[in-house]
């Protein structure tokens, strides 16, 4: 299986209608979303474009490919706007052996057992680190990427991670499991 995994557009159109460009070619099987779809928060500069219609628009258009976590950004009244669920806090995969969990970042639970992935996005940054029990990865950020990093999303398939940027689709790191 292939997964397109991003999170954090905030309600970009711009960056939104990047991320469906890059679902269309990129052909996953699904695109899994972590959160913070529509609204920046408080501690977030306005991202490029900033429309939460026309970005529920955008992300509306592929509703059938879309599986959802809700983020910290997230609101049930969202659901007046979007097609498809947003209001899972976790979501999980088999990966062979191992389990991905799929979290927003602000919520952790403590399911975890060694050798699983914690997959989230919140915190704006690509990463990919083994911790003692499970391997953190993070997506990194749509439209409000921290620390110098890109507009990011991250590709996994045959237990492979691979983020790449959203304005260019050029990958710019790749993690096998």
């Amino acid at each position: 299986m292939k997964y397109l995994i991003a999170s954090d557009i905030h309600g970009s159109a711009h960056y939104c209608a990047l991320l469906r460009e890059r679902f269309l070619a990129e052909r996953p099987q699904k695109m899994i979303l972590l959160g913070d779809l529509l609204y920046h928060g408080a501690r977030n500069p306005l991202p490029r474009e900033y429309d939460t219609l026309k970005t529920a628009e955008i992300l509306n258009s592929m509703k059938q490919d879309i599986l959802c976590i809700k983020g910290n950004c997230d609101s049930q009244v969202d659901t007046l706007v979007l097609e498809f669920p947003v209001e899972a806090d976790f979501a999980f995969l088999p990966a062979g052996e191992r389990t991905l969990l799929f979290a927003h970042g602000h919520l952790t639970p403590a399911v975890l057992k060694k050798g699983d992935i914690l997959v989230n996005g919140h915190f704006h940054v690509p990463a990919f680190e083994e911790r003692e029990q499970y391997t953190y990865v993070n997506c990194g950020s749509v439209s409000i990427p921290k620390e110098n990093s890109p507009h990011s999303y991250l590709i996994f398939e045959d237990n492979v991670f691979t983020w790449k940027d959203v304005e260019t689709g050029l990958p710019f790191l790749t993690r096998p499991l």
